[in-house]
């Protein structure tokens, strides 16, 4: 077996792994990045990134689908299938080769292979063993399925949907949270008979109730139907079909069946409990400065409990790489990382929502305010709905924002940084918006909470 040294060794080349390779090489460390599949991760190559090309073929459908509204005579022919995946896979191939040469500008050694923690705390792959001074565990996430459910012929995982060569002609979405949604709304632009299945009262169960029952008024509007509520019983497959049934008794028939009930951390097999790790339910537990507590031992991203998104994972594997090196960046709250799910409309959101609010500080101290889009100009332009919810302390300050409207996820940021920076909405209300904007909705919303709204009563 051979021994190759390092300053940090990170096991994992994902949104967090690869965060973590880049920032500690600028700071002068001497990095290897173990990958079994392709750096970048899921994200890169089975999430984020292919599923957003998806949606983007998506909206361009919808646009010429409704083009003579706006005065262009225009015709939709159908769906190109191969045409559509061959433009989703050229995004992920020019965006993988850009992340390559970063990699190797920075002098960082790419191990292609599976590795394991060994007790010792280094990373053995094959016959090779990599240590470092710091070890990061990055090794992402899996889909989720439910006992009794297995991923095959025609029930599909994310992954296998992103493959999946044809529009179908009815679709049945297990899960009403992000990937469901997300799917449903490329599918039923695609032409697709679409139906959700969700055991919870609402979609989009975690964000606030008023941007959840939004979408389910848009959705109905676009045709996608759902089931709320009732949980899912069992799942049979034929050749061609597959049939849902649900614990009320109730049964749905579709061509595909897309299992999207989250995602697990990939932490099984690993050796991290071996080697000390504390393991719960598959999540690394780390502090809030991402140490495992073993020396010299990290962990960021998906297999870290939290809110499973890559900007997180960049995030913390920034942190982790600056925290090896020194420095001492502050930890960020959950709360203040944005979350934004890519359907049409969108929904974006950050801070808490109005019930957890409530539930901190009490109800005569929460104080929220809803702007619809019907008052924005360029909402009107681009033929979107939706709203901008703000939710603040009593005289104190923003605590939560939540959008719902196509692009809405590009006004988020300025929500963040109302949130983070504690800011009150009479500090933001004399700020200008630029006119006309979508942005302008979200400053509506401030100067309501100021006591001096313009476009509303």
């Amino acid at each position: 077996m051979t021994t190759h040294e390092f300053d940090v060794v990170i096991l994992g080349g994902g949104s967090g792994g690869y965060a973590a390779a880049l920032r500690a090489s600028e700071l002068g460390k001497k990095v290897a990045l173990i990958e079994k599949d392709k750096v970048g991760g899921t994200c890169l190559h089975r999430g984020c990134i292919p599923t957003k090309a998806l949606l983007h073929a998506a909206e361009v459908a919808d646009h010429i689908r409704d083009s003579s509204s706006v005065g262009v005579t225009a015709s939709l022919e159908g769906i190109d299938a191969a045409g559509v995946k061959s433009y989703r896979e050229g995004i992920v191939a020019k965006k993988f080769k850009g992340l390559e040469g970063l990699i190797k500008a920075r002098g960082i050694t790419v191990v292609a292979g599976e590795g394991r923690l060994d007790p010792d705390r280094s990373v053995r792959v094959g016959d090779d063993r990599y240590v470092g001074a710091d070890v990061v565990l990055a090794t992402g996430s899996y889909s989720r399925s439910l006992p009794g459910l297995e991923i095959g012929g025609r029930i599909l995982a994310s992954e296998q949907a992103l493959a999946l060569e044809e529009v179908p002609e009815k679709v049945l979405i297990l899960g009403g949270g992000v990937i469901g949604v997300e799917f449903a709304s490329v599918w039923r632009s695609f032409g697709a008979e679409v139906t959700i299945i969700e055991a919870l009262p609402h979609l989009a169960p975690n964000e606030d109730i008023a941007l959840s029952k939004g979408l389910e008024r848009a959705f109905r509007r676009r045709g996608i139907a759902y089931n709320l509520g009732v949980r899912f019983q069992s799942a049979e497959q034929t050749e061609s079909s597959v049939t849902v049934t649900l614990e009320d008794g109730k049964t749905f028939d579709a061509d595909y069946l897309l299992v999207a009930v989250g995602r697990g951390p990939a932490t099984a097999g690993l050796g991290f409990e071996e080697a000390g790790v504390t393991v719960d339910r598959g999540f690394v537990i780390v502090d809030e400065q991402l140490r495992t507590g073993v020396p010299g031992l990290w962990a960021v991203g998906d297999i870290v409990p939290g809110l499973q998104l890559a900007h997180r994972g960049f995030l913390q594997g920034i942190a982790a790489a600056e925290r090896i090196a020194g420095l001492s960046p502050a930890p960020v709250p959950e709360s203040q990382i944005p979350r934004v799910t890519y359907c049409s409309p969108e929904v974006a959101s950050v801070g808490v929502t109005e019930e957890a609010a409530i539930a901190e500080h009490g109800a005569d101290q929460v104080v929220s305010y809803e702007y619809n889009l019907a008052g924005n100009g360029k909402s009107e332009i681009i033929g979107t709905g939706g709203l901008v919810k703000v939710v603040r302390q009593k005289d104190g300050p923003v605590l939560g924002v939540h959008l719902l409207g196509d692009r809405v996820g590009e006004l988020i940021t300025e929500g963040q940084l109302a949130v983070a920076w504690e800011a009150h909405p009479e500090d933001i209300a004399p700020l200008i918006h630029a006119h006309p904007t979508q942005s302008e909705a979200l400053g509506e919303a401030f100067l309501a909470l100021a006591g001096k709204p313009l476009h509303a009563l």
